[in-house]
């Protein structure tokens, strides 16, 4: 009875080893490059969206360009680069199999992408390997944008919304285009996805509230050039006549991370033309967050925050 007993003590514990090495949820690289075991090589890699758009992708380069040689003076950073997750190269699948072939153990991954919204709670996570969604890997499929799952470590950093730049950027911006901010009203325009519709509004709400309070305009309202892949230039005019209605001049301010022709002229630049006596009354630059030294500081925060984390072994909330 005793040998028996022992036996089946053995064969539960081999059992047990096996279903745990089956099923456990950590990504198979988990513990870095196996080549490069016992040593850390950390790369800094930027996402954003992507856009057919030449200038879109021109300032998300310059973004890289600008901030290269303070990241490249952080502690443990051996490399800055960019990627896009459609429509422009590289892609973030290419990127981060190119990082595996140079031995990175860790990859900082740093979504410049306004608030939080599918592509940064679902999309990013799933491409990166940090999140498994059949769903998203599928729809993914359809619209040719890989999914890769790097053998460095993934560390994914927060979006814009959590810092303070994006009120300070509007002011500066909405500065620059008013005569007399007391008789003008903000209409701040913004491209989102629909399911997370509240986070946009509690990101607008609070940045239109804060620049008239710092700016001293007379009020604010908000409108969306598209959701998704639905384009559409009438909410930002609808938004123009509603401060027209209250104010003298309508000061009209994109709330887009970059430029592209078809968002800043062909959607809310029609959208602006459609309005009754525009030259007079709207203020309108189809410009772009960027560039902004603010961003560019944020992202060296990132970096510096991130690249602690791992020289020191914690964990990021």
């Amino acid at each position: 009875m005793p040998c028996n007993f022992n036996f089946f003590r053995c064969m539960q514990f081999l059992m047990l080893l096996l279903i745990t090495a089956c099923t456990s949820g950590e990504n198979p690289a988990a513990d870095g490059n196996p080549e490069n075991e016992g040593t850390k090589k950390t790369a800094i890699l930027l996402i954003n969206h992507g856009s057919r758009s030449n200038e879109w992708k021109r300032q998300l380069l310059e973004l890289e360009r600008r901030v290269s040689s303070r990241v490249a003076a952080i502690e443990g950073i051996d490399t800055l680069s960019t990627a896009f997750m459609e429509h422009a190269e590289p892609s973030i699948a290419a990127s981060l199999r190119n990082l595996d072939r140079k031995g990175y153990t860790d990859i900082i991954v740093i979504p410049v992408f306004l608030s939080v919204g599918t592509h940064v709670f679902d999309d990013i996570p799933t491409i990166i390997g940090q999140k498994q969604n059949p769903t998203t890997i599928e729809q993914m499929k359809l619209d040719g944008i890989e999914h890769y799952i790097p053998l460095a470590r993934t560390h994914l950093s927060r979006p814009l919304e959590f810092s303070e730049l994006i009120g300070k950027n509007v002011l500066r911006r909405a500065q620059a285009l008013s005569a007399n901010p007391s008789e003008e009203g903000l209409v701040l325009v913004g491209y989102g996805s629909s399911g997370f519709q509240e986070n946009w509004e509690h990101l607008f709400r609070n940045t239109g509230k804060q620049v008239c309070k710092e700016g001293g305009f007379g009020g604010y309202t908000t409108a969306w050039c598209g959701h998704v892949a639905h384009y559409s230039p009438d909410s930002a005019a609808s938004a123009i006549r509603r401060i027209l209605k209250k104010h003298e001049r309508a000061i009209v301010i994109p709330l887009l991370v970059s430029f592209s022709e078809k968002f800043q002229i062909g959607i809310i630049g029609e959208g602006v033309n459609a309005v009754d006596d525009n030259e007079k009354r709207v203020r309108y630059k189809p410009d772009s967050i960027l560039p902004d030294g603010e961003l560019e500081a944020w992202i060296v925060k990132m970096a510096k925050t991130h690249a602690a984390a791992i020289r020191t072994g914690k964990t990021l909330q």
